[in-house]
């Protein structure tokens, strides 16, 4: 775990009522969580265009199965109806499902340099490879199905991740951490460090070692990102 001792409570925003408590983490713990992203990629790059089909199948199934549970999380962090929350959380599995297949076709080109005059017998081609370590940063009104934008096309393409979700719904997106280890991927290639953006946000995008930034939010925090990522 890298996680402080510091918590921050969520509350029910229909009543105020208090859902659940998150580590208020800081620019160590970010630290610490891409550190581990680093062994965490080393292991995706090992993982067959199948494996990692297989491994995202079998959360989307997961998933699934567990649709009541998310749902009610989702009424009680983002204040949703039950209907919003499931046909959300019916969305997060396809998104999963959609990820899943392009696993599996992740391939390149080939190009023929003889369209060119003089030249003859000669080809290029380029093939895709993973990135790195991709921080995902995800807002709090689709935390779950905005969250499997992000983390599930990484995945898939043999990336490690670190996830900051909203502070506001991070209850919803560690379950969802929860289902792609029990799904099997390898624990230091899904991080999650829960806390405000202006420390863990701001320290995530900061870090060298993060490849690409994935963000949903406001035009003006997204220029942010742009002028302090790379």
């Amino acid at each position: 775990k890298v996680f402080k001792d510091e918590e921050i409570s969520i509350h029910f925003p229909y009543n105020g009522e208090l859902v659940g408590k998150i580590p208020r983490g800081d620019r160590e713990d970010v630290s610490r969580a891409v550190q581990s992203a680093i062994i965490g990629f080393e292991k995706m790059k090992n993982l067959s265009s199948y494996d990692r089909y297989h491994l995202l199948k079998k959360a989307a199934r997961i998933l699934s199965n567990r649709s009541t549970e998310f749902a009610h999380m989702l009424v009680k962090e983002v204040g949703k109806t039950i209907k919003e929350a499931m046909s959300e959380v019916a969305r997060a599995v396809n998104t999963i499902t959609f990820s899943a297949e392009e696993a599996k076709r992740l391939h390149g080109e080939e190009v023929l340099f003889t369209s060119a005059p003089g030249v003859r017998g000669k080809v290029g081609f380029y093939k895709r490879v993973p990135v790195g370590i991709v921080g995902c940063i995800t807002p709090f009104n689709f935390p779950l199905n905005l969250t499997c934008h992000k983390v599930a096309p990484a995945l898939a393409g043999g990336n490690s991740v670190v996830i900051k979700p909203s502070e506001n719904t991070s209850l919803v997106v560690i379950k969802l951490v929860e289902v792609l280890l029990e799904a099997g991927f390898p624990p230091e290639s899904v991080n999650l460090v829960t806390g405000y953006g202006e420390t863990v946000g701001d320290a995530l995008v900061r870090n060298e070692n993060v490849r690409m930034i994935t963000f949903t939010g406001s035009v003006e925090t997204g220029k942010t990102i742009m002028k302090r990522g790379g």
